[in-house]
Parts: C-alpha cells; sequence; structure tokens
C-alpha cells in the first residue's frame, strides 16, 4: 500500500477553478467599489473648496484671486486633489459672474468623463 504525498492534477485543477470563480464575483465588485469612492472624494473636495471660497468672500469682501491665495491666508493647508485626475492642478476655476466682483467664485473638476452616476465630472 503506497500513501500519496501531495495533490493530483484534478484537485489542483479543481481548486484553482474555485479561485477563479471567486475572482471572477469579485473583482469588479472591487473596482465598482474604488470608481465610486474617488466620485464621493471628489464631491467632498468641491464642497470644501465652495465652503472655503464662500468663507474668503464673507471676510475679505472680495473672492480670491487662485486658489493658491487660500492656502496663502491659511483658508486651507495645501488645495485638495482631484481624486479622479490625482492633481491639484487640474481644478477649473470659474471666474466671479458680478462684474464688479473678480477672482475665483466656484470651481469644478477638470477630469474628463463621467461619474459612475453618469453625471459629468466637469459639471459637478
Amino acid at each position: 500500500m503506497r500513501i500519496s504525498k501531495g495533490f493530483t492534477l484534478i484537485e489542483m485543477l479543481v481548486v484553482m477553478s474555485v479561485l477563479a470563480l471567486l475572482l471572477t464575483i469579485a473583482l469588479p465588485q472591487y473596482f465598482g467599489s474604488l470608481g465610486k469612492s474617488k466620485d464621493v472624494a471628489l464631491q467632498e473636495n468641491l464642497r470644501i473648496l465652495r465652503v472655503v471660497i464662500d468663507q474668503f468672500h464673507a471676510d475679505k469682501g472680495r473672492f480670491p484671486a487662485t486658489l493658491q491665495e487660500l492656502v496663502d491666508e491659511k483658508y486651507l493647508r495645501a488645495i485638495p486633489v482631484d481624486p479622479v485626475t490625482q492633481s491639484s492642478a487640474s481644478w477649473i476655476l470659474t471666474p466671479a459672474r458680478n462684474r464688479d466682483d473678480s477672482g475665483v467664485e466656484d470651481v469644478r473638476s477638470g477630469a474628463p468623463g463621467s461619474s459612475q452616476d453618469g453625471v459629468a465630472y466637469g459639471s459637478m
């Protein structure tokens, strides 16, 4: 009577096919959640930037000339990174609508494409 040590080829193929099946189920959900988390982080960064711009306007009576001015005046520690483009230089700055004001009144994402919900990043 011979006692074998190790696995047969059939056992290895069964284990590999079960692992492959589990990965095909788990990976799409994982990558979907990564995309959704970037969308949520982008919305939060935009909200923070807009609140800080409003606070700056309320304090100084004018809009900041650039986002860097918000950092220089200690309203922000650093310009937030757009999580989609992975850059803090890709923000689209909207100038003040009122002719008497100048500076940055609003900010939008410069990322191409749209979010998981189908909303264009530039319109957020």
